[in-house]
């Protein structure tokens, strides 16, 4: 398995493949082996929290549940508002309670969410009371500055203003006082109350009312980050037609059919799930899957997929995939799989944030205090300066910059077709400085035919062509295939293979007719002791036409020669170009002979070869690699490389469509065969990381700015309302720039 135990430099977003079955659509990544041992009979649970928006629930929630016996592994979905934890089944309710009291109302992951009465769908909130509000502060402000009514007058309207748009945020805060967190509810709420106890009504009416409108502005752009996801879940039909069992067809939920259903789809529908063709012949546009931009053909054996769509004829497909695990479905579990994992820099803003906040309101509690106290200065003007700070404090902007980036970025690259499977891999892409590449299937199509067949005895040829065949068809390499599928072609009866065994990186064995049967390559003869100088010359002189060879032993001899050839890819060609051009060394490690792996590398201008490899020579060639100081990247199928696929620091699947091992295991998986996608992978990750950078300088460069001008006493609150929640817009909407990539 790809980046599990023992590989301490994985993102633990990987290791969730250990502690979670595949049926179970939860995040357990951060969940240790202590957690686990010391609650054996726990599970887990998901729920879905309408209110929790920003880092400011999550917190306020995780320092709730931390301190209840039978909770662990805490686990916040932000942009899907869904929290997942560990419980002992006597804990939950006391959780659930702990959650409520917070005035969050948890539903159960996948339930319709309640209103705020527990009943029904949630309602829309009101357009009018902060319409209302907004007329209100603003009068509030005009009555005040050109002295149109008594004082009286103006604090009656300012509190009308605070009261119709302000309440929410009091409340939250009061909570996050009660629970000793110093939020931006908390710290807003301080600050308009400070501002009315010491008579600037007005101000404090439009701060309360400019700061709703800016929560309500920040909470429709993250709307747009969750879009990017549910638009892909959006993609498969509600309904399909299946055959029932009287030969009629009907319309049914896609939802309720089962696997094994014959399913027919006419031209212009999408595919409601997964399945092999089974009549018909038709054109797919597969780019919700795969990214591919021209529809591909589909006849009759081949795999369709769910949210695709069919372009020409109408098909008829067998289902073999329920609804809740089709690619597409697996795909999404992924995307938000990898939201729940924190990337390097979201890591480091967490941190920094725990920090940040307590020291800048300690400091405007001593603006308030030492200057009038210790240096004579008026009281109100610097508790007004304070009460300006606090607007500042808090940290949002910074903290929730880069979520949304990083969740923009992912949901960007699914469109694409490339599946990353968490933050830490997004960020990391934008480092590698090495990318090590398998042969077969990832540079060369994975299909090779055989060219050659060279007997080296003179009796029984015919014969011992077929026990090679006949061996080569009980394997699933590539090149045994090749040979397995030219001698069906020319008409040749496989005989019976006992004992058969596969021998990694070298070939296979069995016995044929009480003889026992080798067929691998050169490295298999040089173990076995049966190479001569005439055969060395004969194995050279093919590999070096970039052909493939392997050899039919028995104990005493060699017996047989078959050569088989792969084609380049065009894209692999191009794909090396673009690596090579964003700074990208290249490396193949193949288990082919040299000669072959130089061939090939050549073709395709890869800066290094080497052949001859077993996957634990792989690996160590990525631990070389990784020693001279390079940030390496490995590509293969996620199952023979998996060791180099492990070691690397991030491992790429091809050929992913499908294919369940890959989008488990691998940390990125290109949903098809096309090497390009890694160069615009390591853009994408380049961009997210100049984005990460200008949110991170936008945040603080724009905090410090603010907090120099209040020092001098040229910032007032409603400024600094802008000031806070405009940089917290600004980061936001840089953020979701992404999603245009």
């Amino acid at each position: 398995m790809t980046g599990c135990c023992g590989d301490e430099h994985k993102s633990e977003a990987v290791l969730k493949d250990v502690c979670c079955a595949p049926s179970e659509t939860i995040k357990c990544s951060s969940v240790t082996a202590t957690a686990a041992d010391a609650m054996p009979s726990a599970k887990f649970s998901s729920f879905r929290i309408e209110q929790m928006d920003c880092p400011t629930e999550e917190k306020l929630i995780r320092g709730k549940l931390s301190s209840l016996p039978g909770i662990s592994g805490l686990e916040f979905n932000l942009l899907q508002r869904v929290l997942t934890f560990r419980h002992t089944t006597d804990a939950l309710p006391a959780a659930l309670d702990a959650i409520r009291d917070l005035g969050f109302t948890p539903v159960v992951k996948g339930s319709a969410p309640l209103n705020e009465d527990g009943q029904g769908a949630p309602r829309k909130k009101a357009w009018w009371p902060l319409a209302l509000s907004g007329v209100a502060a603003v009068s509030a402000e005009l009555l005040h500055f050109a002295e149109l009514a008594p004082e009286w007058v103006v604090a009656g309207v300012a509190l009308l203003a605070i009261l119709l748009c302000g309440l929410t945020t009091y409340k939250k805060g009061w909570i996050a006082l009660k629970n000793r967190n110093l939020n931006i509810n908390a710290l807003m709420s301080i600050a308009v109350t400070g501002a009315v106890l010491i008579g600037q009504w007005p101000e404090a009416a439009m701060v309360m009312f400019l700061f709703t409108v800016a929560e309500l502005i920040e909470a429709k752009s993250l709307d747009r980050a969750r879009n990017a996801i549910r638009g892909l879940m959006e993609l498969t039909p509600e309904r399909a037609t299946v055959q029932q069992a009287n030969g009629t067809w009907l319309e049914i939920e896609v939802k309720t059919i089962a696997v094994g259903a014959l399913v027919r789809v006419r031209p212009g529908e999408r595919i409601g799930l997964d399945g092999e063709v089974t009549a018909g012949n038709s054109t797919i546009n597969q780019a919700p899957i795969t990214g591919e931009s021209l529809p591909v053909e589909k006849t009759p054996g081949d795999p369709v997929f769910a949210g695709t769509i069919n372009e020409a004829g109408s098909l008829e497909y067998r289902v073999v995939a329920a609804a809740a695990n089709t690619t597409l479905a697996r795909i999404i579990h992924a995307v938000e799989e990898a939201q729940g994992s924190r990337a390097p820099t979201q890591r480091f803003v967490d941190q920094f944030a725990k920090v940040y906040t307590p020291v800048v309101f300690l400091f405007a509690l001593a603006i308030a205090i030492v200057p009038p106290l210790f240096m004579a200065e008026p009281w109100y003007d610097w508790i007004y300066r304070a009460l300006v700070l606090l607007v500042v404090a808090c940290p949002c902007a910074l903290v929730i910059s880069t979520p949304i980036t990083i969740v923009s970025g992912l949901a960007a690259a699914a469109r694409k077709g490339i599946l990353i499977k968490g933050g830490v891999y997004l960020e990391t892409g934008g480092k590698l400085g090495f990318l090590a590449l398998d042969k077969t299937g990832t540079i060369t199509h994975g299909k090779p035919v055989q060219t050659d067949y060279m007997p080296l005895l003179e009796q029984d040829s015919e014969r011992y062509r077929t026990h090679a065949a006949s061996l080569a068809s009980r394997s699933d390499h590539p090149v045994s295939q090749a040979i397995a599928k030219h001698a069906t072609e020319n008409g040749l009866t496989f005989a019976t293979v006992e004992g058969f065994e596969a021998l990694p990186g070298r070939g296979v064995r069995g016995t044929i007719e009480a003889t026992d049967l080798h067929l691998g390559n050169h490295r298999l003869v040089e173990e076995l002791g049966l190479c001569s100088a005439e055969l060395e010359a004969t194995l050279e002189r093919l590999e070096r036409q970039g052909k493939t060879v392997v050899v039919l032993c028995d104990p005493q001899r060699a017996i047989a020669l078959f050569a088989v050839a792969d084609t380049v890819k065009d894209s692999s060609r191009e794909a090396i170009e673009e690596l090579h051009a964003l700074g990208v060394k290249t490396t193949m490690l193949s288990g082919d002979n040299p000669h072959t792996a130089e061939a090939i590398a050549k073709q395709v201008s890869i800066d290094e070869a080497r052949g001859n490899l077993l996957p634990v020579d792989k690996l160590q060639a990525i631990e070389a690699l990784q020693a001279r100081g390079y940030v390496v990247g490995m590509v293969g199928d996620g199952i023979n490389d998996a060791p180099a696929l492990a070691k690397s620091e991030i491992g790429f699947a091809m050929a992913a469509a499908g294919t369940d091992t890959a989008i488990e295991t691998a940390d990125v998986a290109l949903m098809d065969d096309d090497l390009r996608k890694i160069p615009a992978f390591i853009r994408l990750s380049q961009q997210t990381a100049a984005i990460l950078k200008q949110n991170i300088v936008l945040a603080l460069g724009i905090k410090a700015l603010f907090l120099a001008i209040t020092l001098t006493g040229q910032a007032t609150m409603w400024m600094a309302v802008f000031a806070d929640m405009g940089v917290s817009l600004l980061v936001v909407f840089n953020g979701l720039r992404l999603l245009k990539k």
